[in-house]
């Protein structure tokens, strides 16, 4: 398919896009990039299939996805001088209004593609002559007071890069293995996923319930806006997957964030204050609201994501992967330690060398698991060790017979300890979840070591905290009455706590470096790593960084956030470092 792409630097009310949508032929692909100061309000969205994934007003990129893919609508909110610098792409066609500052001219000319069109309305002579001045051979519209451009600069262009080979290689069945096996999928890709398990979503994704909600900060920093468009996007890709607690297990019932002390209160009520976040994303709740919610008085209140809730990950990754259909090869049970580079394919070959899978890409989305394998030995990624406590909800036969008189010798039955019953993730140093196949999770720690047991101080620790974010007698009796059940799983973490998103760095052939496009690249070589504890929302956005990165398509981020997730940075402080 013929992909176009678009900028609009003003996407008012969408009329445009609407009419490049409805002109895209039976075989192209559209990617609008839409310019917006701000979200417009869902009810100004015309079609239902569009607004039913209309993001909220909150800064950033809004990647949308439409009619089976074959349309990508970005929304860059935010201030024109502002995004621009930020945009990553060939642009075959330009909408530009009669607002826009002649200063930006050169921006655009760096974004096109030679022959690039561009319609500019009533520009004002500034414009006209500095759009001239930046490559574009400019023309009036007759009748109009808009002018025609094309983009012919006689400068050396960069040559088109070759279509991709569609065919690819997953390591991991997790959450970021099986993300991007669906969107590799939905993309034409024809996927092969490695898993050393029977089973997909076996170790760090293998918990019983996980929790999704946005990162907040007072400075707006890069772990803020990288949470809140992984986040919103997450949230818009389970919409388009069927919704969350229909297609997979959980629930969109909110989470409350409860302030760690008044100090902490005061930020809290001042972040929201200072963002004007809408009431949808996130709004502060005294602490009288916020006891409501908990059933129980809390001194501090906190911030509640009205759209955050729990998912069960297991069931996730099987719902993306059964939407895979028949592009998808599953070969489980089967353990990847050996990669070579051969005739321009990556061959993939277990511990006794026989060949597993052959292939142009292989993304490495397995963990820590990706240090074992030479060509990522070097990436500094930790393996957390986190322990979930799980307290199994009483049955009504449970508690009737407990509550039953009993005579004789009989002896009382003994009742379970009964863990808070909460209609929504309430967490704060740690979290607890609604029910969930009968299971209340509490947790989790964050351990630096390799015990895969259930360990009961890493149980009262979890219990402790509990106690600390629900009030009642009940609760903190819990952890002396409690018995040991849970989960262990390992975390797979970076040093910046950020994802490692994108082609992975040849350690042993790099010299000395100044800049990430500096970094030498294994060939065909991707990584989707370093999830941590927001494996939930990272793992739909940067699975869409990836299609983009093997497409040669527009990324779905600011380009100085990309650059935050590149596997190369650290590599890059490295040599850094030492020249």
């Amino acid at each position: 398919m013929t992909r176009r792409v678009v900028l609009d630097t003003d996407f008012g009310l969408g009329e445009r896009f609407m009419a490049e949508w409805r002109a895209l032929p039976p075989q192209g692909m559209l990617h609008y990039l839409a310019v917006t100061p701000h979200v417009p309000g869902a009810d100004t969205i015309a079609d239902a299939q569009l607004r039913a994934l209309w993001p909220v007003d909150v800064p950033g990129f809004h990647r949308i996805l439409l009619d089976d893919g074959r349309v990508t609508l970005d929304l860059l909110a935010g201030a024109l001088d502002a995004v621009l610098p930020q945009i990553a792409a060939r642009v075959d066609a330009f909408h530009v209004d009669a607002s826009f500052p002649a200063s930006q001219a050169r921006g655009l000319a760096k974004l096109a593609v030679l022959g690039a069109t561009l319609h500019a309305q009533a520009p004002d002579e500034a414009l006209a002559w500095a759009l001239t001045a930046a490559g574009f051979v400019c023309k009036a519209i007759e009748g109009t007071q808009d002018i025609g451009a094309v983009y012919q600069s006689r400068r050396p262009q960069p040559a088109p890069p070759p279509e991709p080979v569609r065919r690819a290689i997953v390591i991991g069945a997790g959450v970021a293995g099986s993300a991007a096996s669906h969107r590799l999928c939905a993309s034409g890709w024809e996927v092969t996923l490695i898993e050393r398990h029977a089973a997909p979503a076996q170790e760090a994704s293998g918990n019983v319930a996980g929790i999704f909600m946005p990162l907040l900060s007072k400075d707006d920093n890069i772990p803020t806006r990288l949470s809140r468009a992984a986040y919103t996007f997450a949230l818009r890709e389970w919409r388009r997957l069927g919704g969350v607690g229909r297609v997979f297990d959980g629930a969109s019932c909110g989470v409350l964030q409860l302030a760690r002390d008044a100090d902490h209160a005061i930020v809290q009520q001042d972040v929201v204050a200072a963002w004007n976040y809408p009431e949808e994303y996130v709004r502060w709740l005294d602490a009288d609201a916020a006891g409501e919610l908990l059933g129980g008085a809390t001194p501090h209140g906190g911030w509640l994501f009205g759209q955050g809730g729990w998912a069960r990950p297991a069931s996730l990754c099987a719902a993306m992967l059964d939407a895979c259909g028949e592009r998808l090869r599953r070969v489980f049970t089967t353990e990847v330690l050996d990669l070579r580079r051969v005739d321009g394919e990556w061959q993939v070959r277990g511990g006794d060398g026989a060949l597993i899978a052959q292939a142009p890409t292989v993304v490495l989305a397995n963990g820590t698991g990706a240090v074992n394998i030479a060509q990522a030995a070097e990436l500094p990624l930790s393996r957390l060790r986190g322990q979930v406590t799980h307290l199994p909800v009483p049955d009504a036969a449970h508690a009737a017979a407990a509550s039953t008189p009993m005579h004789g010798d009989a002896r009382a039955v003994p009742v379970p300890p009964a863990p808070p019953i909460l209609p929504l993730v309430v967490c704060r140093e740690a979290y607890v979840t609604p029910p969930s196949s009968g299971i209340v999770c509490a947790g989790a720690t964050y351990d630096n070591d390799d015990d895969p047991e259930l360990r009961a101080e890493s149980q009262l620790e979890n219990l402790t905290r509990l106690a600390e974010i629900v009030p009642g007698e009940a609760v903190a009796a819990l952890a002396a009455t409690a018995p040991l059940a849970g989960r262990v799983g390992f975390r797979c973490a970076a040093p910046d706590r950020l994802p490692l998103a994108g082609p992975l760095p040849d350690y042993p052939s790099a010299g000395r470096l100044e800049r990430l496009r500096d970094v030498p690249r294994h060939p065909g070589l991707y990584g989707l790593l370093g999830y941590a504890s927001r494996g939930l929302i990272w793992a739909p956005l940067m699975a869409e960084l990836l299609v983009s990165q093997l497409e040669n398509a527009p990324p779905p981020l600011e380009a100085m956030l990309v650059d935050a997730l590149d596997p190369g940075r650290f590599l890059l402080k490295q040599r850094r470092r030492s020249q």
